[in-house]
């Protein structure tokens, strides 16, 4: 009987990790797409140099918000699809540790279930603290 129940255990494990890998992997590919689109868009349209590295200036106020980035690549701005596939990429193991919350809870795990959304919160308070300047 205990061994069914390890056996059982070993292979939602086994699911649950294998999930998590195609999870990470689609996110990875996904985003260095957008980033590769992105790049190639905004290489055709800016042939001469852009920025004038002697001075230095942040990003534009359309690039410094989530929907700003949103709307600028949903328009094909090469900037706006390179800060997309970034998003993306910084989303895949935010991704993936809530994957791993709802995985916990499903199993019922509880010891876990709390590490996790103490992880999932930390990472989350420091995405949107908004301590940046």
């Amino acid at each position: 009987m205990a061994e069914t129940n390890v056996a059982e255990s070993l292979r939602a494990d086994q699911k649950m990790d294998a999930i998590m890998g195609i999870l990470l992997r689609t996110g990875v590919a996904l985003a260095a797409g957008i980033v590769l689109i992105g790049g190639i868009v905004f290489l055709t349209r800016h042939r001469v140099p852009v920025m004038d590295y002697r001075v230095f200036s942040g990003e534009p106020v359309e690039y410094r918000t989530i929907s700003g980035i949103f709307h600028e690549a949903a328009e094909l701005q090469g900037r706006g699809m390179i800060q997309l596939g970034l998003l993306v990429l910084i989303a895949t193991p935010v991704a993936r540790v809530l994957f791993s919350l709802l995985a916990f809870l499903y199993q019922k795990d509880w010891k876990y279930t709390v590490f996790t959304a103490m992880v999932l919160g930390l990472l989350l308070y420091s995405l949107f603290s908004g301590s940046g300047g």
